[in-house]
């Protein structure tokens, strides 16, 4: 529980806890002597030099340079307008890991920046996009995504204001994303200096690269009529967010807190961890975010990749919610509603509940996963971009082998189906055409106020423009910490929003509905949902099973039962949260110890 009064001894483990913690926290975090050698390099006269901009770099950039001071001042100029960045200027790139052999495809223009025109307007120290949702724009591989930064003034930038930004590639039809950021000088005329461009992290198993340039940039001052409502709305939004403290203070707040059980226990490399965080008594305590060179300036809002996530927030949720408010849909039969899979394939034997719960009955292979990973399954459904080729793929391609409910067989391709299904339920029941995002997912959530970068999802790249359901979305730490919060507390909004039945049954509140075994027999998934039994690793009396959400690379979001949650997004194909639920325990048991029970029966 926290300590409110802790004696001397204890106060002296206790700091011991935090010194070692925070050490742990900086490992690696602050840039090398020639990286920050390396942002002298972004120097007024650097930025504003008459040369054209530099198509190679020796080395990347420090994050530092990107970063505002803990000193700094109010800046004498004031954005409002357009920033520009015209396409098809050089970066230099490092690669790390390229599975896919990206580099060998010139078609890419991997070294090339997308264009970039967005609205921007300034409050204090604030640099806010009006535009905050995914870019598709006309890069061959990548869509874009910028976020609010910060402007100071610094005595030797010759008079002009210096503006930092977020930003981050997304992955075209994919969801891997790539953070960066971008600073630059202005003034409130609409002079500026070029652009210095620098991305050193990722969330993406298969590719990873440092991007680093100095780009040609414009600035068109412009006025911005609803101004006054813009800030006001960025300032609603910061305050919605947890509090937050850093991971360290758990070993302050809490007894007996063991954080190497947290970030992964030496299972998931530092250098593939994006973030971590525990929400427990409604604060969020969060790990740094790391890069390979110098902590990330904007952790809180760092964009990170939903994945298989949406499966989850989406597609189950999704489902449970149209459950509540039109009882039955759940039953209802999916070649009613998706012509692709049509009666005499056998679809109309399969429910909605059936697709989410990877039943449908319908694979090649059953062993796990042997489907998904196929490269029938890469070049068919995932790398296809019209809705028609995917759902062509996901209701034809598979053979019926097995009665729908029976068999666990993981399929994106399933959750797909299972968003056609619900968009032709939509667009039945309101008789026109209807975008079920904003059907389902938005009017779902919309009590969280969630953040810009989760008020889009991923689409099919034609006029149908289906949601994917399975993937595609993106968030913040502060979004997910919040969803998995409200999903673990059956007293929230979301327990009177969603059918209760399909939720309790989803979280395992309900013993004699435990969903199907899922690869493992201590393994179930229910509704979108996994579960895993931790009876045997924490020594409970009982079957203990935590439910948990779990997306590809190396993402798991896990919903205790004392109402804590942990999370982290990585990318190392790695998955380990049980030491971290060993902790969460001892912070507020929820495991009666089987010991106890044999020495009350004794």
């Amino acid at each position: 529980m926290p300590m409110g009064y802790i004696s001397k001894s204890r106060y002296r483990s206790s700091l011991l806890l935090l010194m070692l913690a925070l050490l742990v926290s900086i490992v690696g975090a602050e840039p090398s002597l020639a990286q920050e050698r390396v942002a002298a390099l972004i120097s007024a006269d650097y930025l504003l030099s008459a040369d054209q901009p530099a198509t190679t770099l020796e080395r990347p950039f420090a994050m530092s340079a990107f970063t505002m001071p803990a000193d700094a001042k109010l800046p004498s100029n004031t954005f409002q307008g357009r920033l520009i960045l015209a396409s098809g200027q050089q970066a230099t790139i490092r690669y790390y890991q390229d599975d896919y052999n990206f580099a060998a495809k010139p078609a890419l223009t991997l070294n090339q920046l997308p264009a970039l025109d967005i609205g921007l307007l300034q409050s204090g120290f604030d640099l806010i996009p009006l535009q905050r949702q995914i870019v598709a724009g006309q890069h061959p591989l990548w869509e874009t995504i910028v976020g609010p930064g910060k402007v100071w003034q610094q005595a030797t930038d010759q008079g002009y204001s210096r503006a930092s930004l977020p930003f981050s590639l997304r992955e075209r039809n994919a969801n891997c994303t790539h953070n960066g950021v971008l600073t630059f000088l202005f003034r409130s005329d609409g002079s500026m200096s070029k652009v210095a461009t620098q991305i050193s992290s990722e969330t993406c198993k298969y590719f990873k690269f440092d991007l680093s340039g100095v780009s040609l940039a414009s600035y068109v001052p412009a006025v911005i009529e609803n101004r006054q409502q813009l800030i006001a709305e960025y300032h609603q939004e910061r305050s919605r967010r947890l509090p937050v403290k850093p991971i360290a203070e758990l070993a302050v707040d809490y007894e007996a807190v063991d954080l190497s059980a947290l970030g992964g226990r030496d299972i998931i490399p530092a250098s593939d961890m994006t973030l971590y965080g525990l929400v427990i008594d409604g604060v969020n305590y969060v790990s740094s975010c790391q890069t390979r060179h110098g902590p990330y300036p904007y952790c809180d809002i760092m964009d990170l990749p939903s994945y298989s996530l949406a499966k989850t927030v989406f597609a189950g949720l999704g489902l449970m919610y149209l459950e509540k408010q039109h009882p039955g849909v759940s039953r209802k039969k999916i070649a009613d509603y998706v012509p692709a899979c049509s009666a005499e394939l056998g679809w109309d034997k399969v429910s909605f509940e059936n697709t989410v719960d990877m039943a449908a009955g319908f694979y090649q292979q059953i062993d796990d996963r042997l489907d998904e990973w196929s490269s029938v399954m890469d070049q068919q459904f995932f790398l296809v971009e019209s809705h028609e080729d995917k759902i062509n793929f996901a209701c034809q391609s598979m053979p019926s082998k097995s009665p729908a409910g029976i068999d666990w067989v993981y399929h994106t391709s399933d959750t797909y189906i299972l968003g056609a299904a619900i968009s032709g339920f939509i667009e039945q029941l309101e008789k026109a055409p209807v975008d079920a995002f904003d059907y389902v997912y938005q009017s779902l959530w919309r009590p969280l106020q969630l953040s810009p970068a989760n008020s889009n999802a991923s689409r099919s790249y034609d006029d149908r423009r289906q949601p994917f359901f399975g993937y595609g979305l993106n968030f913040y730490r502060d979004d997910i910490a919040r969803m998995a919060a409200a999903m673990n507390d059956s007293g929230s909004f979301l327990y009177h929003r969603v059918d209760a039945q399909m939720l309790d049954a989803a979280l395992q509140r309900n013993d004699d509905d435990r969903g199907l075994i899922a690869g493992a027999d201590d393994v179930r998934y229910n509704n979108g949902v996994w579960a895993k039994n931790l009876k045997d690793f924490l020594g409970c009396a009982n079957d203990m099973w935590i439910p948990y959400m779990s997306a590809y690379g190396g993402i798991s979001v896990v919903m205790l039962p004392n109402k804590t949650v942990y999370y982290y997004f990585s990318d190392a194909g790695k998955f380990t949260w049980r030491h971290a639920a060993k902790l969460s325990n001892q912070l507020r048991p929820f495991c009666r110890q089987a010991k106890l029970e044999n020495n009350n029966n004794a």
